[in-house]
């Protein structure tokens, strides 16, 4: 291949990259627009973060065509990244402040860890299926210097960097782990799946008062995959 095709070559590549990003950022906006505004989301920091994180890349590649689609997407080992709304309310619900550190249960892909992160001081997130986790970490890493990724099992939390302002957890528990809401702090909030696994589960709202007691809401039906755990 002589210079001139070789230039040419080149730049039919970068043209067709830039097209190709021009139209996932359509499609991300549309998607913030129609699918999250739309449902009531009004918190600036969430829609930004939302309008701002590549969603596309946080899935397998077979799936970057459905990435912003209305639903959630097999992400491997029987995980799924969640709806781009379920994303936003979690998210919206614990009323993110650029100097909160939190806690999040369920890695996965990292798309959620990198929504908080552009928004957040510090993210701190636990990944029990190692592969996921350590994937999740290369990427996560790599883009943000406020992401912290752990492979380990969520329930016990990441007690020596608590306690955390809010906790986000992203698979369904068949209880409230007590080892988390130990690590929320007074005033924090925690927003967890709570019910039977491969059933619908309720999305619940953890909020832990400043004389540490505890009161529980539920807020919408939904399904996540299980809360996985460690074998003993």
């Amino acid at each position: 291949m002589n210079k001139l095709n070789l230039f040419l070559a080149t730049f039919l590549l970068a043209i067709s990259h830039m097209a190709l990003a021009d139209e996932f950022e359509r499609e991300r906006n549309s998607m913030v627009r129609t699918q999250i505004q739309a449902r009531g989301i009004s918190d600036r920091a969430t829609l930004n973060a939302m309008r701002t994180v590549p969603r596309h890349l946080y899935v397998p590649y077979a799936q970057r065509r459905n990435a912003y689609q209305d639903r959630p997407l097999p992400i491997g080992y029987g995980q799924t990244i969640s709806q781009p709304y379920i994303v936003a309310y979690m998210t919206e619900i614990v009323r993110p402040k650029p100097d909160d550190i939190m806690l999040e249960i369920g890695t996965g892909s990292g798309y959620q860890a990198a929504v908080l992160a552009e928004i957040i001081d510090q993210v701190y997130t636990i990944e029990i299926v190692s592969p996921l986790g350590e994937q999740a970490k290369r990427k996560l890493e790599a883009q943000y210097g406020n992401v912290h990724v752990k492979i380990g099992d969520g329930y016990h939390g990441w007690a020596e960097h608590g306690p955390y302002d809010a906790i986000v957890v992203t698979a369904a528990a068949e209880y409230i782990p007590p080892p988390l809401v130990e690590q929320l702090k007074e005033g924090g909030r925690m927003i967890i799946p709570v019910g039977s696994p491969f059933q619908v589960q309720q999305l619940m709202l953890v909020e832990k008062k400043q004389d540490g007691g505890i009161t529980t809401r539920s807020l919408m039906p939904v399904r996540f995959v299980p809360f996985e755990r460690e074998r003993e």
